[in-house]
């Protein structure tokens, strides 16, 4: 079982909660976890104890967020089909993927664990140059990553077990 479908498991990713998480809406408000994770830790100046109720709805806030936006009326977004991708990507250990698509979505989600480290250096020290640099770096992985995922996607779609993704 891939990481990633581990992940899945976790967050309790059945098919109709990744049909709203292709919900455009849903990818780009995904975006905004990570700056309402550092402001919520970044509050314990100003709140103390209190920045734990940010930090709990930023986490409830992740954990939603794929089920809050209703399926897509089309899918024919760059969106949608990274969504799409994601799940191609997730399934690799049981449907082969191309050779030239396994080693870049890798590169990339340590790219963007690389950032998220400085992030959490900017919030552990309160200085915002690492702060910036990593959410910089960590977003630019994230999104390449998910480009690749439209590839990954359109280069799969295919298959009897992804055609039915789109509509």
């Amino acid at each position: 079982m891939t990481i990633e479908r581990k992940l899945g498991l976790i967050f309790k990713m059945n098919e109709e909660t990744w049909k709203r998480h292709s919900n455009p809406w849903s990818v780009i408000t995904r975006n905004t976890v990570t700056p309402l994770l550092v402001l919520a830790f970044w509050s314990r100046v100003w709140i103390g104890w209190y920045s734990l109720i940010p930090i709990v709805l930023s986490l409830v806030w992740m954990y939603v967020n794929p089920r809050v936006f209703s399926p897509p009326k089309s899918t024919d977004n760059w969106a949608s089909k990274g969504v799409f991708g994601e799940r191609v990507w997730l399934n690799r250990d049981k449907i082969p993927i191309p050779e030239y698509h396994k080693k870049l979505p890798n590169i990339l989600s340590m790219v963007s664990g690389i950032g998220f480290l400085f992030v959490i250096w900017g919030i552990y020290t309160l200085e915002i140059w690492p702060l910036l640099f990593g959410g910089a770096i960590q977003y630019a992985g994230k999104l390449w990553f998910v480009d690749r995922m439209v590839w990954l996607y359109e280069d799969m779609k295919h298959l009897p077990e992804y055609d039915k993704f789109e509509h």
